[in-house]
C-alpha cells in the first residue's frame, strides 16, 4: 500500500487540530498524522511551513495550507465531490463563514480558552474567558434550539469547526447543563459517519 500524500501536524489535545482529523476521517482520506511537540514547532522545517509556529498545518503534496478553518475550506474544496460541507449558495456560504469566524473569535476565547487555562495553565484572566463562554454558548443554543445544524440544513465544515472546544467546555469550568438544545446539537455531530469525538484533558496536568 502506498504512503497517503496528505500529512497533519497537529497536537491530540487541539480542537483545532481536530476538526481537521475528523474531516479528512469523514471524507475517508489517508493521512499521516504527526503528533507536534513545542520543539518540532520551533524548528526551522516547521516555521517554514506556518511562520506562526501555530497548529494544526496541512501537507497535500507539494500544497501545504496552515489555519484549522482555511484547511477546512481547502479540504471542501478539494475533495468533497457533493459540494454538501461547504456549500456554493451565497446564502449559505456566508452563514458558514460566519461560524467559522465564532470558533475563530468567541468559541477560541471563551470555551477554548477557559479550558486550556484549567488544564495547562496561562497569563490570561479565567474570568474574561468565562464571560465570554456565558455569552456565546447561550447564543448556540438559541439558534439551535429551531434547527439541527448550525449554518444549513445538514453538516458543515461550521459544525466541525464550532464542535471539539464546546465538547469539552466543561473541562474549564464551563457547564453545558443549561443548554439542551446545544448539547442535542453535540450528539448530532458525534453521530455523523466517521466522526470520532475529541479527546478528553487529563484530569490534572501541570500547569
Amino acid at each position: 500500500m502506498t504512503e497517503p500524500t496528505i500529512t497533519l501536524y497537529g497536537m491530540s489535545l487541539s480542537g483545532h487540530a481536530h476538526r481537521v482529523e475528523a474531516f479528512l476521517t469523514i471524507l475517508g482520506l489517508r493521512h499521516r498524522y504527526v503528533e507536534t511537540t513545542p520543539e518540532l514547532r520551533r524548528s526551522e522545517e516547521y516555521l517554514a511551513m506556518n511562520p506562526l509556529g501555530q497548529l494544526p498545518v496541512l501537507v497535500d503534496g507539494d500544497t501545504v495550507v496552515p489555519d484549522s478553518n482555511a484547511i477546512l475550506v481547502y479540504l471542501a474544496g478539494r475533495y468533497d465531490a457533493s459540494g454538501l460541507w461547504h456549500p456554493k449558495d451565497p446564502v449559505q456560504a456566508a452563514a458558514v463563514q460566519r461560524w467559522l469566524s465564532i470558533a475563530a473569535g468567541e468559541i477560541r476565547f471563551g470555551p477554548s480558552r477557559a479550558r486550556f487555562l484549567t488544564v495547562w495553565g496561562g497569563p490570561h484572566s479565567m474570568a474574561d474567558a468565562q464571560a465570554t463562554a456565558a455569552r456565546v454558548l447561550p447564543f448556540m443554543d438559541g439558534h439551535l434550539a429551531a434547527r439541527d445544524w448550525l449554518a444549513a440544513e445538514r453538516a458543515t465544515i461550521a459544525d466541525l469547526a464550532c464542535y471539539a472546544y464546546v465538547a469539552r467546555a466543561p473541562e474549564g469550568g464551563v457547564a453545558l447543563d443549561p443548554y439542551p438544545a446545544l448539547r442535542r446539537w453535540l450528539e448530532r455531530v458525534e453521530a455523523l459517519p466517521g466522526f470520532t469525538a475529541m479527546p478528553h484533558a487529563p484530569v490534572s496536568q501541570p500547569a
